[in-house]
């Protein structure tokens, strides 16, 4: 049984149709991701799993129980927000307990609950402080364990890590997943970042214009885009088609190549002229403008770092196994 299955799932606005027709299931136990720019339908979604927002259409069941028209109290399922929803006024041992308290639990029982909690997500001894004194990735260690106090069958992350720094969201995604495998609940996990959702997903939706475009594991869905929106949107890669297929590929379509798997040298197939030269400390990423047409970008590992391309003739190579071709006007596909 699926822990969550959507049908038909569709929400309207006024003349605005922000999720037009969602048919998803999410397995027990399972990190689960929902991928898309914003207005792409996938907090909607979410919103709508957590009782927040009511479809106009459709049906969401957890754990096989048609839950579609029922409040979010009367779901098994917690949600963390981006902005954590702290008491200020009270302890981190008190807020983790509030839910507890809501639903007349004795004071023993939530307090060793509360303390689980903490321990689970590795902030034994901090009960006492207040949540000013504590770090961003502290707090958001906290909302998440006053969402597990309450012992879901599903949880539900709003964009959790959106207003950490880049260094302290990059440990919370590995702290995150390490959490999910050890409390064995389902995760959904809503975010506008591609490395955030490959890195830490089982599989991932790409959402676009209210639809899903493609489900699948992370590798599935950036090594083998299945639209031309996922190719681009998912990771940064070259797109090309027509002429330019035909001069690059040997033949008329739709393709795509990741910049990691062309080759930049003096002895490939492809003559173009480097545009560009972006440093970013262990990489360089290369904007090569070929003969053929195509602006194509080039990413290599600083193992030695070249110097002086900028306004180069180079030629470019890559294997065809690497060419992805992608369905004309394909909007929906699963890759799982």
């Amino acid at each position: 049984m699926s822990a969550i299955k959507l049908s038909g799932l569709r929400k309207s606005f006024g003349s605005v149709e922000a999720v037009a027709g969602v048919d998803l299931e999410i397995a027990d136990g399972e990190f689960f991701s929902m991928l898309g720019p914003s207005g792409s339908g996938k907090t909607t979604v979410l919103r709508m799993i957590a009782g927040f927002e009511l479809p106009t259409a459709g049906t969401v069941e957890l754990a096989g129980r048609d839950v579609t028209r029922l409040a979010p109290f009367e779901r098994d399922v917690n949600t963390v927000f981006q902005d954590y929803a702290l008491f200020p006024h009270l302890s981190v041992i008190e807020n983790v307990e509030y839910g507890l308290k809501v639903r007349k639990v004795g004071k023993r029982d939530r307090r060793e609950r509360a303390e689980q909690a903490l321990a689970s997500v590795r902030l034994e001894g901090f009960g006492k402080r207040k949540p000013a004194a504590m770090s961003g990735g502290q707090r958001q260690r906290v909302a998440l364990a006053r969402a597990l106090v309450n012992r879901p069958k599903v949880l539900l992350l709003d964009e959790p890590l959106g207003a950490l720094d880049l260094k302290l969201r990059e440990q919370m995604q590995v702290e995150l997943k390490a959490i999910q495998r050890e409390v064995g609940i389902t995760f959904v996990f809503v975010t506008h970042d591609q490395d955030e959702a490959l890195t830490m997903s089982d599989r991932v939706a790409v959402f676009d214009a209210g639809r899903i475009v493609q489900v699948g594991t992370p590798s599935a869905v950036y090594e083998k885009p299945a639209t031309a929106f996922v190719a681009g949107f998912v990771g940064t890669s070259n797109v090309f088609s027509g002429e330019v297929a035909k001069a690059l590929v040997g033949r008329d379509g739709n393709f795509s190549v990741r910049p990691e798997k062309v080759d930049i040298s003096t002895e490939g197939a492809h003559n173009g002229v480097v545009a560009e030269v972006i440093y970013a400390g262990a990489m360089t990423r290369y904007v090569v403008d070929l003969d053929a047409g195509a602006r194509m970008v080039v990413v290599e590992q600083n193992r030695t770092l070249r110097t002086g391309l900028r306004g180069q003739r180079v030629r470019l190579s890559w294997l065809d196994e690497h060419v992805i071709e992608i369905p004309l006007g394909k909007d929906n596909a699963d890759a799982a």
